[in-house]
């Protein structure tokens, strides 16, 4: 029991320790914004999507057509990569 206590009482490995784990803290979050960004998660327009075609009286002219650009974008985006899954899966048999 001496030993452990003696042994957490000794200055100057905790700051190396703490290094390490800030350093792991920081790699891992570069490598999921990476992640979103590539898989396009960082997204300002998706708070349109939304909205339907039941939304229209209570948008002006202007949000409405950019709900349905959105709309039609995400759509565009989800059958491409529905098409690369479809496509990968075939491959492998």
């Amino acid at each position: 029991m001496n030993l452990i206590t003696s042994f957490f009482e000794a200055d100057g490995w905790t700051i190396y320790l703490w290094l390490v784990a800030g350093a792991m803290i920081i790699i891992a979050v570069i490598y999921w914004m990476r992640w979103g960004a590539k898989n396009e998660q960082f997204d300002e327009d998706i708070k349109y999507l939304v909205f339907d075609q039941g939304d229209k009286d209570k948008m002006s002219a202007g949000e409405y057509a950019k709900s349905q650009e959105v709309m039609r974008q995400q759509m565009e985006s989800r059958a491409r990569h529905l098409a690369l899954e479809r496509e990968a899966r075939t491959s492998k048999t």
